[in-house]
């Protein structure tokens, strides 16, 4: 064989595998920066909501940061581009929503809180609501490149970052604060000059920081002597004097958005939507209102106060995340006494997490709605008519009983957006083109007559009674405050608001029935105070912590609300926001302060307020005897003049 040198072929070198990174980052960012503008444009187009001119930079970077670490987990630009459009496009377009119908962002709680839309909703409207919160996860999973140092890297960062969150959150609240700025009392604003992930970032550092160390005792007695240093407040002397016997029966109805259209004069609506009974009877009352924590929605809120007398003053649900404890709340209080306490809401039994809320108030009984014929509904909604029939059909037998009852109504026809069925045709028409003014204004048409012939059979059978009715919260009646807008009541932005909007915002109709000698005239009175006017109704004077916000001098009425708060006095109402220093608002801003740390002291804390009856005492009101005060002259005291049975 010849020989002959053995030459093996040139190696061939493989193209090089990765990906050509500046390239890519370039389109990655890019699809970003396209994402925002299509994004800010949409929303703006049809919600009529966005980020300030002046935050528009800070936002873009904000999300192209972001964008940097996702695409930093890829597996693929392709991936990456389909993952955060899912992702960037729910929270964006959950945030408008809430925006255009409450008025504020979304908020660290509504997170925690949206398993609820899965009880509320149906239809089409169930399922957009389940994709935009299962789809955001299920992408980035899908897209993570589980086998990529690069991605753990990354996401490692992630951690770290939130560690710090979390380890650290009031410092990160007040290094964010100081660089961004807090408008306390105006969480639109605060989204419109941060842009939305720095608000989200800033708000769960802010809320974090708020759930920190729970009152020392020392902190709570402060607080009790501050909110003990008053006088006797006449109001209070009235109704102590005005029903001295014990044991009646007592009745709360919560009325879904329930108010009066009427204001609403630019939808020129052909009739009043009140029956005229109830226009009457709410006559008779002093055209009292409520005053609520709440507008357009979070219902539970109100009842909270409506039930443990304390005012709520944060964006987020106080039944979720801040009733951590059994508490002495007027179901508890009245049962203590040997009432029955009975609550009867025809909604999904977990929603707004009521099965654990009204336990640990004290409910012996809930009432939701598969405990309910449903035979008369409105979309989801089941006519009052056919609730309050059923739930006296239930305690009617009761009345005349050995044992009070403590009757607590929640209806639930009267929510958006206002549907009727065929039995309900419409009653009244309207000139202009807004169609929630008009399904709403038909709405309490029919709420307001099934209201009054319940009452009527109610009173028959149960004169002696006390009757508190309400409603929980304004409508929401359009984006950006929708019909309000038209008529001048308010402006579609918090930040435009006059003082008078304020309080226009929370005031629903309300109307408190003491027994034969019917409506009292309370004048506008805050939710929260209405459990210690109904212990004060029935003579009850055992110490309670019922009493803790039902102030001894509260001929001003002090309104919370989340980073602000109003008072009124008489016709005077003054408007404290947060973050100002206004003459007039440093009592009633301390107040405001004590109040909180009571409430973190005995709803989530180690309720060192429960623990001194000495405490208790030196908040109690002074007790008159009842032959001491007449009572015509108690309802003078009370605000008004002696009230004919309605």
């Amino acid at each position: 064989m010849p020989d002959f040198e053995s030459r093996s072929a040139p190696a061939v070198v493989p193209a090089p595998r990765h990906r050509p990174v500046v390239r890519e980052w370039g389109w990655a960012l890019a699809l970003v920066a396209a994402w925002y503008v299509v994004a800010q444009w949409g929303i703006h187009v049809f919600f009529g909501v966005g980020p300030g001119s002046g935050a528009w930079a800070r936002d873009l970077a904000a999300h192209l940061l972001i964008g940097a670490v996702m695409f930093a987990m890829a597996r693929s630009l392709a991936r990456f581009a389909v993952a955060m459009g899912v992702l960037f496009s729910a929270i964006t377009l959950g945030n408008a929503i809430k925006l255009a119908v409450l008025g504020g962002p979304v908020m660290p709680d509504d997170f925690v809180a949206a398993r609820n839309l899965f009880l509320l909703l149906e239809g089409w409207q169930l399922w957009a609501s389940v994709a935009m919160l299962v789809l955001p996860p299920a992408f980035l999973a899908w897209m993570f490149a589980w086998r990529r140092p690069q991605a753990w890297a990354a996401l490692a960062l992630v951690l770290v970052t939130l560690s710090a969150l979390v380890g650290q959150p009031a410092s990160v609240s007040a290094w964010l604060d100081a660089r961004f700025g807090d408008w306390v009392w105006n969480q639109r604003g605060n989204y419109e000059m941060r842009g939305l992930p720095l608000h989200l970032v800033q708000e769960s550092a802010r809320n974090l920081a708020r759930r920190g160390t729970a009152p020392a005792a020392s902190d709570v007695d402060d607080a009790l002597a501050l909110l003990g240093s008053g006088q006797p407040d006449p109001f209070l002397k009235a109704a102590a004097g005005a029903a001295p016997r014990a044991g009646r029966n007592v009745h709360m109805i919560v009325l879904e958005s329930f108010w009066d259209p009427t204001a609403l004069t630019a939808a020129k609506l052909s009739a009043d939507p009140f029956d005229p009974a109830f226009r009457r009877l709410w006559k008779a009352a002093g055209h009292a209102r409520a005053l609520s924590p709440v507008f357009g929605g979070y219902t539970a809120n109100a009842e909270f106060e409506a039930l443990c007398g304390f005012p709520v003053k944060t964006d987020a649900v106080f039944f979720e995340g801040r009733l951590r404890r059994d508490v002495p709340c007027l179901p508890r209080h009245l049962g203590e006494a040997g009432y029955r306490s009975v609550a009867s809401h025809p909604n999904a039994a977990p929603f707004w997490n009521r099965i654990n809320a009204y336990h640990r108030v004290g409910f012996e009984q809930y009432w939701s709605a598969r405990d309910f014929v449903l035979d008369d509904m409105n979309g989801e909604f089941l006519g009052d008519a056919s609730l309050y029939r059923q739930v006296l059909e239930r305690i009617g037998p009761q009345l005349d009983g050995a044992q009070p009852v403590f009757n607590y109504v929640l209806t639930y026809f009267g929510h958006l957006d206002y549907p009727l069925n065929e039995r309900r045709p419409e009653r009244i028409t309207t000139t202009d083109d807004n169609p929630l003014v008009r399904a709403y204004a038909n709405t309490v048409h029919y709420k307001s007559r099934e209201l009054m012939a319940f009452l009527g059979e109610l009173r028959r059978r149960d004169p002696d009674a006390i009757v508190v009715l309400f409603g929980d919260h304004l409508p929401s009646l359009g984006w950006n405050h929708g019909g309000y807008v038209e008529s001048g009541l308010l402006a579609p932005d918090r930040a435009e608001f006059d003082d008078e909007m304020f309080r226009t915002l929370v005031a629903t109709p309300l109307v408190v029935i003491d027994g034969r000698r019917g409506p009292l005239r309370t004048g506008d009175l805050p939710i929260y105070a209405l459990p210690a006017l109904i212990l004060e109704l029935l003579g009850d004077g055992r110490d309670t912590m019922l009493r803790f916000t039902a102030r001894s001098n509260d001929v001003v009425r002090v309104r919370p609300l989340p980073g602000m708060h109003f008072a009124v006095e008489g016709r005077r109402l003054t408007v404290c926001r947060g973050g100002e220093r206004l003459p007039g608002c440093e009592s009633s801003a301390a107040w405001v302060e004590a109040v909180d740390v009571l409430e973190r002291d005995l709803f989530s804390g180690a309720q060192h307020a429960l623990q001194a009856p000495a405490r208790l005492r030196a908040l109690q009101t002074v007790e008159l005897e009842a032959a001491e005060i007449a009572p015509e002259s108690a309802l003078e005291a009370g605000g008004g003049d002696p009230q004919p049975e309605a």
